[in-house]
């Protein structure tokens, strides 16, 4: 039957294609795979749509469906938020110079080259380093690469990474890093990481020590130059996992301490999509063993003898995309296109927007908590750290679960925060809380009275 979207569906289309390479019919192609394993009967799908206008009548169906951010308060982080992005982004990463999956090459897309440069000239500003990677998938991997280019240079196969971290993006971890040990460090009853634990775990075979900050809980680790000369003393490199909207109100990890310094760009002018988009940061200091142990291009400016300035990609040996198999990890350029974004997004803000971001999130958040704080049978077990826009509310004294406050909240259509009773069963009935900058006051107090009538 002739399918409306497969021009290879067409009867007289078929013959001519099978007529070319010499087959008798489609089946003859197929002929190698063993008679018992084929299928033999049609897909169980349904009848193709017969029209456009049908086909999106259909499409506009499935989508009306969805609900959003848009339609519903929201209190959802927990990886990746709900930012504010500034219409210039959509503009200039919809530009057809821009709108590709591929990153561009150096004699063809000197824009393109350029924007990568300015992506990482500007993070690395922002990060107080001198190398920023071109954007790997997402902050996952990122975080796995870093650990991976920690073994590389010191030749260790365990990493010591904070018990209260992102449960998902542990498991990426966990699953990238395969040959590595990733063991768990304690934290306190304030959430800050036990530094006795994190002694006691220490070895001559520790590649790294990461930690999140903020933390996955929302509150900031203080203690992270300490944790730094640990590590350092006992030979091992400081990973830290970091929110670049945070970076300028708080100092950077490089500032306490931190070797490498990775994360996710989303919140840079990226919106969400059904859990995306998302892009890896990764960046080090200009030393030699880190260059060398970047699987990602690295972007750089010259001058030629003309006196002319280019960008290029640099050291490109290292990385997949020119040694193949033997690349150290694998490359894709894929997210490419929000690298483009966040640099729109940066030079839109600047260092007083993103300072302004910062403030106008921890202002609202310490509202937040004070307000919800105030509902009876809630508490904040973490109150004693510092939060930035996530913190954490407890309900066990009201008697409820996360899960029936949440369901409840849904119909009256605000989007709770984040269940911690799956993967955090020690902290009882908790609910992980996200304010940003797109919060008001007014969304604040709409939630406050909300869960006021629930509990």
């Amino acid at each position: 039957m002739q399918h409306p979207y497969i021009p290879n569906s067409n009867e007289a289309v078929r013959r001519e294609m099978l007529e070319f390479i010499g087959a008798p019919s489609v089946e003859a192609i197929y002929s190698f795979i063993p008679d018992e394993v084929r299928m033999k009967k049609p897909l169980d799908i349904p009848e193709a749509l017969p029209s456009e206008v049908s086909l999106k009548k259909y499409m506009n169906g499935i989508l009306n469906r969805s609900t959003t951010c848009e339609e519903n308060l929201n209190f959802l982080g927990a990886g990746c938020y709900d930012h504010y992005v500034p219409a210039i982004c959509d503009e200039i990463n919809g530009r057809s110079e821009f709108l590709t999956a591929y990153s561009g090459d150096t004699y063809a897309d000197h824009g393109k080259c350029q924007t990568f440069f300015e992506f990482s000239s500007m993070l690395g500003e922002l990060l107080d380093l001198d190398v920023v990677s071109f954007p790997t998938y997402d902050g996952g991997q990122a975080a796995s690469t870093a650990l991976m280019m920690a073994r590389r240079i010191n030749g260790r196969s365990q990493a010591l990474v904070p018990a209260n971290m992102n449960p998902s993006l542990l498991s990426q971890m966990r699953c990238y890093c395969e040959g590595m040990e990733l063991i768990e460090v304690a934290y306190k009853k304030n959430g800050q990481l036990c530094l006795e634990d994190l002694k006691s775990k220490l070895s001559a075979d520790t590649a790294a020590v990461f930690i999140q900050n903020p933390t996955f809980l929302g509150f900031f680790e203080e203690q992270g130059e300490e944790i730094g000369r640990l590590a350092h003393e006992a030979g091992a490199e400081f990973v830290v996992y970091a929110d670049p909207s945070t970076l300028a109100v708080v100092a950077p990890p490089a500032d306490y301490g931190a070797d490498i310094t990775c994360g996710d760009i989303q919140p840079l002018g990226i919106h969400m999509s059904y859990g995306a988009g998302l892009g890896g940061y990764l960046a080090t200091r200009q030393e030699e063993k880190y260059v060398m142990n970047y699987p990602h291009h690295l972007h750089q400016i010259f001058q030629n003898s003309k006196g002319q300035f280019g960008y290029a990609r640099a050291l490109p040996e290292r990385t997949s995309y020119y040694v193949r198999d033997k690349g150290i990890e694998y490359l894709g350029t894929c997210v490419g296109l929000w690298a483009v974004t966040a640099a729109a997004y940066l030079a839109v803000m600047g260092p007083e927007g993103m300072r302004e971001l910062g403030e106008n999130i921890v202002c609202k958040s310490d509202y937040a908590q004070k307000k919800l704080a105030g509902l009876k049978g809630v508490r904040l077990p973490f109150a004693e750290s510092r939060s930035f826009m996530e913190f954490v509310l407890n309900f066990d004294e009201t008697g409820k679960t996360v899960a029936e406050i949440n369901e409840a909240l849904l119909k009256k259509h605000i989007f709770g925060g984040y269940d911690l009773s799956k993967h955090f069963p020690q902290l009882g009935q908790s609910l992980l809380v996200c304010v940003t900058e797109k919060t008001e006051f007014a969304d604040i107090d709409t939630l406050a009275a909300a869960l006021e009538e629930i509990l």
